[in-house]
């Protein structure tokens, strides 16, 4: 198989490879506020992503099934065998590069305190959810995120401690 060929079935299969984890943020997300929402988990069902489909499987999947099928038979079959290869290898390209992005997810329905409902997916990360945990939803933008509840802070830890500056005296 001719190298560029190779190459671009590799950068295919890798394409499907990336994914985003809840517990890594994107820069952009620096420096920026999310509205934070209390709630308890309902509801935990384990989904499969489906894989990225962007065209580049089926793309280098028909370029290369084309080129392995010209070069079958003579001059007269070649055209019928490349046409051939170019469907199989477009439509094998396509299911492994849907193929190689799925991974396993969540779904997670929360009772907000308000008493709404939610349902959020997402990768399943390093915290493990089930029914009655206290979680956090929080929304930037169009995204969203569950996370566990923090421990409620003791109010003697809210104050400033007695020889803190805390501002100005009367």
């Amino acid at each position: 198989m001719p190298r560029p060929i190779l190459a671009l079935l590799c950068a295919a299969t890798l394409t499907g490879c990336a994914s985003v984890d809840p517990d890594t943020r994107p820069r952009h997300e620096a420096m920026q506020m999310a509205q934070v929402r209390d709630g308890t988990v309902v509801a935990v069902r384990k989904v499969r992503l489906d894989g990225s489909q962007t065209g580049l499987g089926a793309t280098v999947g028909s370029v290369a099934g084309g080129v392995a099928g010209g070069s079958v038979g003579g001059r007269r079959d070649s055209v019928v065998f490349a046409t051939l290869g170019a469907v199989l290898g477009g439509v094998l390209g396509h299911a492994i590069e849907r193929g190689a992005g799925q991974e396993e997810a969540l779904e997670l329905i929360i009772q907000l305190r308000n008493g709404e409902r939610v349902a959020i997916v997402q990768r399943q990360g390093d915290e493990k959810f089930r029914l009655g945990d206290p979680v956090m939803i929080i929304t930037s933008g169009r995204s969203a995120r569950v996370t566990r509840a923090l421990p409620p802070v003791p109010e003697s830890a809210a104050t400033p401690a007695s020889g803190a500056a805390s501002g100005p005296r009367p």
